[in-house]
């Protein structure tokens, strides 16, 4: 998989928008991550000539941020808030009912492909402990039975 002149442009456009290319870089991976769901090396290594980089300098900024998917995950992805306001109010009750449900451990893709589980440190959404988030939609005062209302409707 690499980079496809439509992603090229994006890039570029981006890049644009800064004094120095390398700025352009979180960006770039995001363009990258949109079109293809994750991103692979061949893509970071494009990414990283692009924006005049190291692709180690790339995938160090890539491993610090926990919403850059260095490998293929599922169409919809679970993001279970693990926070401390998340602890209190029954995080792992509702992570181990999600891994339950799913067939899979947090990291893990369902057989099917249709979701990915992971943990993140903060969704900030402390005032509606416990949280998740799927793709880019919050979901809050999580229960067993709102998990599976939720679900429902990532199919």
């Amino acid at each position: 998989m690499t980079l496809t002149p439509e992603e090229r442009h994006e890039i570029e456009e981006e890049a644009g928008r800064y004094p120095h290319r390398k700025s352009a870089a979180l960006d770039a991976m995001m363009i990258v991550q949109r079109h293809h769901g994750w991103i692979s090396d061949e893509c970071m290594q494009d990414i990283a000539e692009l924006l005049g980089m190291t692709a180690a300098e790339l995938d160090g900024l890539a491993t610090f941020y926990n919403l850059i998917f260095r490998k293929p995950v599922g169409r919809h992805v679970i993001k279970i808030c693990d926070s401390v306001s998340c602890w209190i109010m029954g995080y792992d009750r509702l992570r181990d009912y999600l891994q339950a449900k799913l067939g899979i451990q947090v990291g893990q893709t369902t057989p099917d492909g249709r979701l990915t589980l992971l943990p993140i440190v903060c969704l900030g959404a402390c005032d509606g402990a416990p949280a998740m988030m799927v793709d880019s939609d919050l979901h809050v005062d999580l229960t067993p039975e709102k998990i599976d209302s939720i679900l429902e409707s990532y199919k």
